[in-house]
């Protein structure tokens, strides 16, 4: 009898850590009050958030995401952003959050954008930090989403390179997305650490999205928070207006000598911004 409950106790015990590694999403709960998402960017972990955790959670409740296949956690199929979307949106619901804030850096943010355009959304407010509804669309010449496949040569090459390539590209990409050399080796850490291919598939599924009409469907408070390296504040202004021009209403923030980890390279300025965004409303 006890060899029988032995088996049971650790089938069920596998059972259920199969089911939480193939989950799209992965939460961390933490501190009390109003709820307050934050979603990271492409390859990058909850972690990532930490030191605006330590300033938030006192007042507020802190749902931090990790994604699939970033920061450690197991891959899911393909296609992975739609799947991450909807765990998302089925968390909220499930969860019966309301008065919402959700706070999301690039990729993140394009993600918040998304909940936001639901219909029957019970988010309150986005906070989008230098994060654009079609990044695809400022990269990618005559851009058409439905020519964005996962067999193309370039993600077969991005697939087939060897570790020390593979180091020496994500060292130059986290050197433009940080001026702060520590947060530029965290980035490139990050990097190497996510499963290459959601890494390589799941780029292609962010290229893919393109919610500019979908700003139509959303009426809540927006802030913008962008950075102003490396393309200058004139530059950064033209681009935010054009992709957000089917958005009503938002408020728009740029701030001086920073590159695209506002967090990391202003941390202070950063976290005041947020206090007083989240208090304001």
């Amino acid at each position: 009898m006890k060899n029988i409950f032995l088996f049971l106790v650790i089938f069920f015990s596998l059972a259920t850590q199969a089911q939480e590694d193939n989950q799209p999403i992965h939460v961390k709960v933490t501190g009390k009050g109003n709820p307050v998402m934050l979603i990271p960017g492409f390859t990058v972990p909850g972690e990532s958030w930490g030191a605006t955790i330590n300033q938030l959670e006192e007042n507020y409740e802190c749902h931090v995401i990790t994604l699939a296949g970033f920061g450690g956690k197991k891959p899911i199929g393909f296609p992975w952003l739609p799947k991450v979307n909807e765990a998302l949106e089925n968390y909220i619901e499930q969860n019966q959050l309301t008065n919402l804030t959700v706070i999301g850096h690039s990729l993140g943010g394009t993600i918040a954008t998304w909940l936001a355009s639901r219909e029957n959304s019970r988010i309150s407010e986005i906070i989008l930090v230098d994060a654009l509804p079609a990044v695809g669309a400022i990269m990618i010449p005559n851009f058409n989403p439905e020519n964005l496949v996962y067999d193309s040569p370039f993600n077969s090459q991005q697939l087939s390179m060897n570790e020390t390539d593979f180091e020496q590209m994500t060292t130059g990409m986290a050197q433009g997305m940080s001026l702060n050399l520590e947060a530029q080796k965290k980035i490139k850490d990050w990097m190497i650490m996510a499963n290459r291919k959601t890494y390589v598939y799941g780029y292609t599924d962010y290229l893919k999205l393109d919610l500019r009409e979908e700003l139509k469907n959303i009426s809540i408070p927006v802030t913008i928070i962008v950075a102003d390296k490396p393309f200058g504040k004139e530059m950064v202004t033209q681009t935010y207006q054009s992709q957000y021009a089917n958005l009503t209403k938002y408020d728009f923030i740029i701030t001086d000598n920073s590159a695209h980890f506002v967090m990391f390279d202003k941390p202070k300025w950063f976290i005041e911004q947020i206090q007083q965004i989240l208090a304001s409303n």
